[in-house]
């Protein structure tokens, strides 16, 4: 392990620059979700390294994320049932809404609880090893991760459900086209595209970022004239941050703006 990665028992931290990439690192288990990958997510994002400005997620061994993992799941009570979902859902909001823009680079297994993480981020590179799916409805259980919210949203609600009515899976090229990747690549370029979108995201004004983070999908819930005057509030505190300061001075003297 290199100076500047650490690692807890089912995560590892590398960091580069201002760049964190956060490995799941379960590979004997397709990096299946479990209470302690959960919480150091939740570690993670509530407190991130200082200095970070873009975060990376990627699977060791070759998956992403291969969901619940069977072999440790408790049976609950509704109640208990209840708390343990939205705590899921509220580490899936931190990984939304915490601030920092968030790149995905799935392979192999992106299923059930390993969708929902994923549809959590912002910008979603696909290799040609992926599938995604959400086999729940066939195991007798039912998504709990915030699957019906933001896959449902990003496929439609129609083909969310026949997803898992039938089990069925798709690879990385129906998976761009339906929304759940933004980029599908060859094999092994999904890391190298990642840094390289990092860098450009890390580049960018930090309000701007996250004014972009923060609004676009929350004026999206809203009604047409709620969204638009948010959009205009949204545009008017930018338009008066240094970093739009900055980006019109580099306009005018034909230069690349230095937002950091």
């Amino acid at each position: 392990m290199s100076d500047n990665a650490t690692a807890g028992k089912v995560t590892r931290v590398e960091i580069e620059g201002d760049i964190a990439t956060l490995v799941f690192n379960r590979p004997e288990k397709r990096n299946a979700m479990n209470e302690a990958l959960v919480d150091e997510l939740d570690a993670f994002f509530s407190h991130p390294p200082k200095g970070v400005n873009v975060v990376i997620l990627r699977g060791e061994g070759g998956h992403y994320c291969s969901g619940l993992d069977l072999a440790e799941h408790e049976s609950r009570e509704p109640v208990a049932g209840v708390y343990h979902s939205r705590n899921w859902h509220r580490v899936s909001e931190l990984i939304e809404f915490g601030g920092l823009p968030v790149i995905s680079v799935m392979t192999g297994a992106v299923i059930g609880g390993g969708l929902e993480i994923a549809t959590s981020t912002h910008v979603r590179i696909a290799e040609p090893s992926v599938r995604f799916q959400l086999p729940e409805g066939r195991r007798g259980i039912f998504v709990g991760g915030g699957a019906t919210v933001r896959v449902g949203r990003i496929i439609g609600p129609d083909r969310m459900r026949e997803m898992m009515l039938t089990g069925r899976n798709y690879g990385a090229k129906d998976g761009l086209a339906m929304g759940l990747a933004h980029y599908s690549v060859e094999e092994g370029e999904g890391l190298p595209l990642a840094m390289k979108l990092a860098r450009k995201i890390a580049d960018n004004a930090e309000f701007s970022n996250y004014l972009m983070i923060q609004s676009i999908s929350r004026i999206n819930d809203m009604s047409r004239s709620d969204g638009l005057f948010t959009e205009s509030l949204a545009a008017a505190m930018s338009q008066t941050s240094d970093g739009a300061k900055e980006g019109m001075r580099a306009f005018l003297e034909k230069r690349e703006p230095k937002f950091r």
